[in-house]
């Protein structure tokens, strides 16, 4: 088959691999119809994750069951399928908790989730390929109708639209709540999304990018470029001097200031700030535990020096970590197919997979209107 294969950093080529195969009674073989670039899979393309050469990217899924195990019985050849990122056993502690983004058995080097294309998340080949191997088909696979309608909507389940609902879970939004979203990238696009549908009585945006505070805009948030203006300031102003209620945080450990230096502490910083006493922080940009390429000494081990005395003392609740899309993901395609929900309006560009590393540099690059990739094998 045809996939996406990391070579090194800044390096990911289009080469002839190897078919996957059933492997196990549970697996299913889906022919990929989509999959995505993340904000993510800049990680180890920058070489700020460490990924092995030769890897299969790309855990934003989707597409037609065409083959499946023999312990398989509830999804079907021909099924039109969400391919969640979080591989999870289904039958682990945290599994049956409902925490499929901690399972205790997907990942054989002992630590706590899988995930397909990505560092440290199990060796599982991702999906920017022809063809993707999934385990445990009958837990994870989220059936769709049949038929194309919805395409670029449904492509946003497997990861972006369920983790910037989570975000706005996390922090706690409710019908007339004020949200602050740091971070204008797909998922905090996606959260301020999920918060208006959640009934917030408004939400800002707060980024650098024009056109992405422009789909902000868009999508019913109020911009606030933070290159020109205090957030804090703004937030406080709108609020009687309050703050917000809700805070979320989908930038993560590569936060840049205005000029472009980097500091890991620096959304966490301003989130406490213009969040109100007694208000909720919800956290979905990535921290990692080791990054050698961080900005200061305590940062390359995951120790992120923020103004946690601050939050302290104001009573903030902090809450964080990768998104269980389980949880969410049938919800929202239910709001898709009910037309109440339109999360493909963040959709920038739509390419065939042969042109996945020229998306690569621009989209690392944040060429002006690069927001989300989506590639079609």
């Amino acid at each position: 088959m045809k996939a996406v294969v990391y070579q090194g950093p800044f390096n990911v080529t289009v080469e002839e691999v190897e078919d996957p195969r059933i492997e196990e009674p549970l697996d299913a073989i889906i022919r990929i119809t989509t999959s995505n670039i993340c904000g993510s899979d800049l990680h180890p393309y920058e070489g700020r994750a460490e990924l092995e050469a030769g890897m299969v990217i790309g855990h934003e899924n989707m597409g037609i069951v065409e083959e499946v195990g023999p312990g398989v019985d509830r999804i079907k050849v021909g099924d039109r399928v969400s391919v969640p990122f979080n591989i999870a056993c289904g039958t682990c502690r945290n599994c049956n908790d409902g925490y499929t983004s901690a399972c205790l058995r997907a990942n054989p080097t002992g630590m706590p989730g899988a995930g397909y294309g990505y560092p440290k998340m199990g060796g599982y080949w991702g999906g920017q390929a022809e063809l993707l191997r999934v385990p445990w088909a009958d837990f994870n696979l989220l059936k769709l109708p049949e038929g194309k309608e919805h395409e670029s909507d449904f492509t946003l389940l497997s990861d972006i639209f369920p983790t910037g609902y989570h975000g706005a879970e996390l922090a706690g939004v409710s019908p007339g709540h004020t949200a602050v979203v740091f971070g204008a990238g797909p998922v905090g696009l996606l959260a301020a999304y999920s918060s208006l549908i959640r009934g917030a009585a408004q939400v800002f945006v707060v980024d650098k990018e024009p056109d992405r505070l422009g789909l902000a805009e868009q999508l019913g948030a109020k911009p606030i470029n933070f290159a020109n203006e205090d957030p804090t300031e703004v937030v406080l102003d709108a609020t009687g001097g309050l703050g917000a209620d809700c805070g979320i945080e989908a930038v993560g450990y590569q936060a840049h200031d205005a000029t472009g230096q980097e500091h890991p502490e620096m959304v966490l910083d301003k989130l406490v700030e213009a969040v109100r006493a007694t208000g909720h922080i919800g956290v979905v940009g990535v921290y990692m535990p080791e990054d050698p390429g961080a900005a200061n000494e305590l940062a390359k081990h995951g120790r992120i020096a923020f103004d946690y005395g601050t939050a302290f003392t104001k009573g903030i609740s902090i809450a964080g970590g990768q998104c269980p899309v389980k949880k969410y993901n049938r919800y929202l395609r239910d709001l898709i197919i009910a037309g109440r929900a339109e999360p493909s309006l963040i959709v920038s560009h739509e390419v065939g997979l042969d042109e996945a590393p020229d998306a690569y540099e621009k989209f690392d690059k944040r060429v002006d209107g690069y927001t989300k990739v989506l590639l079609h094998p």
